[in-house]
């Protein structure tokens, strides 16, 4: 399953050195617009601590973990969805993404350019949503003229549609987001729209449908807005509560700086440096999750790998991410929830304590579920 978040924002906010520290990976990250002109790509583990464990009950010779693909993308500015700066390229690089990471500066500092000559992140963030609104506006007003002739002759797909692209346009003049048309605070359907009308939403592939996830990008020894209870931040904090939006703080420089340590060395580095957490490894979490993903685990003396599927799959659905046989011809599965797993130490305990079992076609799999297909 090949999933992408495009990580956005302003010029000079972070990204590639964020991308940097994600991936391990060098792209140019200047104190200058539009370093970053083709979009850099990341194939990026996704941490799961959970495999090492398996491992080791199975003697497996390899781990494979599960990914995700973060593309970094040359940064935004006002104007973009009529052509200024990199906009036309900005706009179709991000369309060909799955999700959006949104990365704005939270952190002051004079010798580091920001490209509206002040920090003020949700000031950044409405920049960055409007021009996506604007695009979005672009195209529901170009098939609002393509469909005149087949609403005139009474098509329904297309009288459906008209009514959809209606509702977009009063939501992008209020300066909404798609996805807030469609999904209501507690993530549920909030337009009253059907799966079919859903479905016309979707095949617009519109920028604003795709979920959001904000990086608040802070600066160890800065003036950092979220530690001196600044009211930009504050404000911030409420408009991501009103909204229902996801977030995560980082500093991108640390992270970068620490991206060739592991482990033991990375904890000590980590400390010496006064960076609490790991910001790297919880926006990757959140990333997967944004997605919608879940992972199921195989382990045997071969390998141990998490195998990543979409929330709610039923059992065959999960098998086809191994192979389309497990789905085409699936039996049964066997199943054992992780923590039961580690509690028994090994599958013949597993089995023999009834913890092992046997699931059919309507099985939905569950995070963690450690699975053996029979076909």
């Amino acid at each position: 399953m090949s999933l992408s978040i495009g990580i956005v924002g302003l010029p000079n906010v972070g990204k590639s050195t964020l991308f940097n520290a994600i991936t391990k990976k060098s792209v140019p990250a200047e104190n200058y617009p539009f370093c970053t002109i083709d979009p850099s790509v990341g194939v990026v583990a996704v941490p799961d601590p959970r495999l090492d464990v398996l491992s080791k009950i199975s003697n497996a010779r390899k781990i494979i973990p599960a990914i995700v693909e973060f593309v970094d993308i040359a940064g935004l500015v006002k104007g973009a969805s009529s052509g200024e700066g990199l906009g036309n390229a900005f706009l179709s690089h991000i369309r060909e993404t799955d999700a959006i990471a949104e990365v704005v500066r939270i952190y002051e500092n004079s010798d580091l350019i920001h490209v509206e000559g002040t920090i003020d992140p949700l000031r950044d963030i409405e920049i960055i949503n409007m021009e996506l609104i604007l695009a979005d506006m672009q195209t529901v007003e170009k098939r609002s003229q393509t469909i005149g002739r087949d609403v005139k002759r009474g098509d329904k797909d297309a009288i459906k549609l008209a009514g959809i692209l209606e509702v977009l346009k009063k939501h992008f003049d209020e300066g909404k987001l798609a996805n807030s048309v469609v999904f209501s605070a507690g993530g549920g359907p909030a337009s009253g729209w059907d799966e079919e009308e859903l479905k016309l939403v979707r095949d617009l592939h519109l920028i604003t449908m795709k979920p959001f996830l904000y990086v608040l990008n802070k600066q160890s020894g800065g003036k950092n807005l979220d530690e001196t209870k600044d009211e930009r931040f504050e404000k911030l904090l409420s408009w991501f509560k009103e909204n229902n939006f996801k977030y995560v703080i980082v500093d991108a420089k640390i992270e970068d700086e620490l991206k060739e340590f592991e482990d033991t060395e990375k904890a000590e580095m980590r400390k010496e440096l006064n960076a609490e957490g790991d910001g790297v490894d919880d926006l990757i979490k959140a990333g997967y999750d944004l997605l919608g993903l879940e992972t199921f685990l195989t382990t045997g003396e071969i390998e141990t790998r998490a195998w990543t599927i979409k929330k709610n799959s039923t059992a065959p659905v999960a098998g086809q991410a191994i192979h389309t046989d497990f789905k085409d011809k699936f039996i049964r599965a066997e199943v054992v929830a992780y923590d039961d797993l580690v509690k028994c130490g090994s599958f013949a305990e597993a089995k023999a304590k009834g913890v092992l079992k046997t699931e059919g076609k309507e099985y939905i799999v569950r995070d963690g579920d450690v699975i053996e297909f029979k076909i």
